[in-house]
């Protein structure tokens, strides 16, 4: 099996699209189970996030895992293949190890270094366990990625140079405020996991008093307290609107949340950030006097995304050394089934000898036909292990797959999925 990564980001498509694409959580063990019931996909992980879709999959051949990828999202999505095709980015083997591990450390995201991706691929990754759509493959790549994001953070500044997305829009949004919005009235709707980060943020930032609100008024309550805001009803959204300054959207929902006509008539500046995917805020909000809208669109081309090169380049370092570290695994993997292979041939060229040998000699106790089956083994195992062990050893090199090959040639070994027939280059595009 190879590696494939099939997905959209904030580089690649617009809002709409992504909204298009975004699967919610519910939705994600359905879909896990559509794509490994495809032909060419023996395990998948989803990755859904506010700007990002991403597949992970083991493929049989290139063409058929990235055509059974596509077909997916085409139909979860309802987005044609011919325009989907325009908005995604594919990585294979080497490159897709290189994506996830980029992903994972932040480098990939739209305010790069930020943490939050850890937390999103982790509840991937375990939503793919549950569905039991991760095999040997997607579990390593899943975990090393996850320790490789951990490692980025803990040791280069790349999180202290870039931000989270909610700090990064605050940035935008203090710009109507003149620079700071310590003091001012704030209300965040929507109560999950990018709802709790934008009540921390705003917390830190001197945003208050706070209020929250979520249709589900329980979460809401508990995410107030604490944080020491208010937690408000969701059916007193309107009046909560009022008193806002700035407002933070992040809910799960599939319509918008805020119209023109719940926001017109504001008679002081009101910033919304729209930290949702689909969008919480209607596209003709953006035309109300006194209404600032900022969304992720906006963000992608704010320069406040941006940390410092040496930072960058220090996390690039380590990507690219977990990379080879990984590729040597793979290498190892991929050489243990001929391996076994041959030691099953082997295993079966000796009871082949000792049958014949028995028919030969009947007269030969089964003591001393047990002693001839010992000894054979253990001449065969002998001879097997130095060049077993070596052989492992040079595969976890660069170019190590040769003597895999080498292996299977010399002994005539059938080994299963040990050769791709729909082998492609390396391909690997920018997200």
């Amino acid at each position: 099996m190879n590696l494939l990564s099939v997905g959209a980001s904030y580089r690649t498509a617009g809002v709409g699209t992504l909204e298009r694409l975004t699967i919610a959580g519910p939705d994600i063990p359905a879909v896990l189970h559509k794509l490994v019931a495809q032909p060419y996909i023996g395990e998948a992980v989803v990755l859904s996030t506010c700007n990002r879709v991403e597949v992970y999959a083991a493929v049989s051949g290139f063409h058929g895992g990235l055509g059974d990828v596509c077909n997916v999202l085409a139909e979860q999505s309802g987005i044609g293949a011919n325009e989907l095709a325009g908005h995604l980015y594919v990585h294979y083997d080497e490159a897709a190890v290189r994506h996830s591990f980029r992903v994972s450390s932040g480098l990939d995201s739209m305010v790069v270094g930020e943490a939050q991706i850890l937390g999103q691929l982790r509840d991937a990754y375990h939503a793919a366990t549950e569905a039991d759509s991760a095999g040997r493959l997607l579990h390593e790549l899943m975990q090393q990625a996850l320790r490789v994001g951990k490692r980025a953070h803990a040791e280069t500044g790349i999180d202290r140079a870039g931000q989270s997305v909610v700090s990064a829009a605050l940035d935008v949004a203090a710009d109507a405020f003149g620079g700071d919005l310590s003091g001012r009235p704030g209300l965040v709707i929507g109560a999950g996991a990018m709802g709790a980060l934008s009540v921390a943020t705003l917390t830190r930032t001197g945003v208050g008093p706070l209020r929250i609100t979520n249709r589900g008024a329980e979460r809401a309550a508990r995410l107030a307290e604490a944080y020491g805001a208010t937690a408000v009803e969701f059916a007193d959204l309107d009046a909560a609107l009022r008193d806002a300054d700035v407002v933070v959207c992040a809910t799960a929902s599939t319509e918008p949340v805020l119209t023109a006509a719940r926001l017109a008539g504001r008679e002081r500046p009101l910033v919304v950030l729209d930290l949702a995917v689909p969008r919480d805020v209607a596209p003709d909000v953006a035309g109300l006097p006194n209404v600032t809208v900022v969304d992720i669109d906006g963000l992608a081309t704010s320069r406040r995304t941006m940390p410092a090169a040496a930072e960058t380049a220090a996390v690039e370092q380590i990507v690219a050394t977990e990379v080879e570290n990984f590729l040597g695994w793979l290498r190892g993997a991929d050489i243990a089934p001929t391996v076994a292979a041959l030691r099953t041939r082997a295993d079966e060229v000796v009871t082949a000898e000792l049958r014949k040998l028995s028919a030969r000699r009947p007269e030969f106790s089964e003591e001393q036909r047990a002693d001839i089956s010992r000894t054979l083994h253990r001449v065969v195992q002998q001879l097997l292990h130095s060049p077993t062990v070596r052989v492992r050893q040079l595969a976890a090199e660069p170019g190590g797959d040769q003597y895999a090959a080498l292996l299977r040639e010399l002994f005539d070994l059938d080994v299963p999925h040990a050769t791709q027939a729909d082998a492609v280059p390396e391909i690997g595009g920018q997200a």
